[in-house]
């Protein structure tokens, strides 16, 4: 896996365009699966945190008080991930808190977000449902903290993008999991799952006997085919 940036939001609401606003924002950057570095912190948006979001997460309105400023934190954090590829689990929700935060001080985002909620879906078709706590359990993936708190959850988020990079290695023989190929599957039929992944991988991964029937005439070149890296 190239380098990549995890990021989880907690939130006051579902919509920032219905008023809702970040609350807490976490980020870790992998290279070749490992954490290298990572970032957490409250912000003070200045609104007010509802009792049932506070009960949700564990985050009150005095912990907000004291907090940083958001535009202190979304500078910081845009400064920490740079231009590099994003990943969310339920990336349609983390990525309007994304763009609308940064908009409020003036920044935007260039770069495509992957969503491992979606892709999960093709990974595990048979999980009962692909929330990130029962994917955790499904697969058994280790405990990372409190449920719906930033730093937990994309710790989590890193756990199951591995578990899945190996899942995919162990059925189709996948070197590794590119960013690329994780928005492919996120938007890919259940019925062509292994097509999907054919545009990522050399013919004789996902079909072995290919090997024994291929051909190579004399002064050839053997082009093999090349992840692309978004």
């Amino acid at each position: 896996m190239e380098t990549i940036a995890i990021i989880d939001f907690e939130t006051t609401g579902l919509s920032p365009w219905q008023g809702a606003r970040a609350t807490e924002i976490a980020a870790i950057v992998l290279h070749h699966g490992r954490t290298v570095r990572h970032y957490q912190s409250l912000m003070n948006a200045g609104v007010r945190i509802p009792a049932f979001i506070t009960r949700l997460t564990g985050i009150t309105n005095e912990m907000v008080r004291q907090a940083p400023p958001a535009a202190t934190v979304m500078n910081e954090v845009a400064d920490f991930v740079g231009d590099l590829p994003l990943v969310a689990h339920n990336a349609s929700f983390d990525r309007k808190f994304w763009d609308a935060e940064l908009s409020l001080i003036r920044r935007t985002s260039q770069q495509n977000f992957a969503c491992t909620m979606l892709a999960a879906r093709r990974v595990y078709p048979t999980s009962p449902n692909h929330k990130l706590g029962t994917l955790a359990a499904f697969v058994r993936l280790p405990h990372t903290g409190q449920a719906h708190r930033a730093m937990a959850d994309a710790e989590m988020t890193a756990n199951l993008l591995r578990h899945m990079e190996e899942t995919l290695a162990q059925r189709f023989q996948i070197q590794h999991l590119s960013h690329a190929m994780l928005r492919a599957l996120q938007r890919a039929k259940a019925s062509h799952l292994k097509s999907c992944l054919e545009k990522f991988t050399t013919p004789t991964a996902l079909y072995p006997s290919a090997a024994l029937d291929a051909t190579v005439e004399p002064g050839s070149a053997n082009v093999a085919a090349r992840n692309r890296i978004s």
